[in-house]
């Protein structure tokens, strides 16, 4: 589940070890400013307060900061480290007890877990009451309650995962929600068009639905014309990109478009499309696709023909072959 991806990643994080979290290098000063301020240290605390009267054998925010920064510490932060694993070190080091244990709850606003293996949305995720960001790529996700996602959610992407059901996705989708990632999922219509309106995502401003099996051009774009915030758009990958008129229909159909297939519509291109839309006797269901072979390896060439000697009985050999492609 993503609760357990969670936690597993927290304890990969080491937010209690040192120099991180509270211990003999920085247990007094922390307790010393949670008793004066009678609670839990806030985030604006100023840790130029903290180093007033350092005991020894302690060490000031400062310099345990400095352990995270500095590329030759060996608790330096990874290359690759994400702004949110950044973030919740860097909080470790400054106010400890906000991430521990179940506090980290009320801070985490963006959770990032990519290619571990996380087959369920659990409701556990509810706790995270001030999460905007999911990041859910690479997984083995096929069915996602949205009642199971905390309401505050702008961002969820579930590219590359094995979805192929909108219905529980749309069941109750947070209304703020800004960018959904479906790409390289198993997505394909007429059936899952219609939960790809404005009735479901209000506030949609960026929709990737590229690499799945939509076929119904028309039929997809009646349903994505009602999504008025609606600027960027990703459809690449789909058997309907095949027809001659995809993109121009689409430029002339979503006016309000930006952004498609990450190449950016400008007015030159708008006015080159302008009235396609009135035309659907363009849009073919068809798409012819012309696919040249220039070589094969490790079969013998059909087109060398044997060099027989005059009067030889010998038996010729020929060879054909068939390639066969599969949409």
């Amino acid at each position: 589940s993503v609760s357990a991806a969670f936690w597993e990643h927290l304890r990969h994080l080491g937010l209690q070890d040192f120099p991180r979290g509270l211990g003999s290098w920085n247990k007094s000063s922390f307790n010393a400013c949670t008793n004066s301020c009678g609670g839990q240290l806030a985030l604006g605390t100023d840790p130029a307060r903290q180093e007033e009267a350092v005991p020894l054998g302690e060490e000031s925010p400062d310099v345990l900061m400095e352990l995270l920064s500095d590329r030759h510490s060996p608790w330096a932060l990874l290359p690759d480290c994400s702004p949110q694993d950044q973030h919740l070190r860097e909080m470790a080091v400054l106010a400890p007890k906000l991430v521990h244990g179940s506090n980290v709850f009320q801070v985490l606003r963006s959770l990032r877990i990519v290619g571990k293996g996380v087959e369920e949305v659990d409701e556990g995720l509810l706790q995270l009451q001030q999460l905007e960001e999911l990041i859910l790529s690479t997984n083995e996700i096929s069915r996602i309650t949205l009642a199971n996602l905390p309401r505050t959610l702008k961002v969820l992407e579930l590219c590359c995962n094995v979805v192929a059901d909108l219905q529980d996705l749309c069941a109750q989708p947070p209304q703020e929600l800004q960018h959904l990632g479906l790409g390289y999922n198993r997505l394909c219509g007429p059936l899952e068009d219609k939960y790809l309106t404005a009735a479901f995502w209000p506030n949609l401003v960026s929709l990737d639905l590229s690499f799945n099996n939509f076929t119904d051009l028309m039929g997809l774009v009646s349903q994505l014309s009602s999504l008025q915030t609606l600027r960027i758009l990703l459809l690449q990958g789909n058997p309907l990109a095949l027809i001659p008129t995809y993109r121009g229909f689409l430029v002339d159909s979503l006016p309000r478009l930006s952004i498609l297939d990450d190449i950016h519509i400008g007015l030159e291109e708008r006015h080159q499309f302008q009235g396609l839309v009135r035309q659907p006797e363009l849009i073919r269901s068809e798409a012819q696709v012309v696919v040249s072979v220039g070589e094969i390896k490790g079969v013998p060439d059909p087109s060398t023909r044997q060099q027989l000697e005059v009067g030889s009985e010998a038996p010729v050999i020929t060879y054909s072959y068939c390639v066969t492609y599969k949409f």
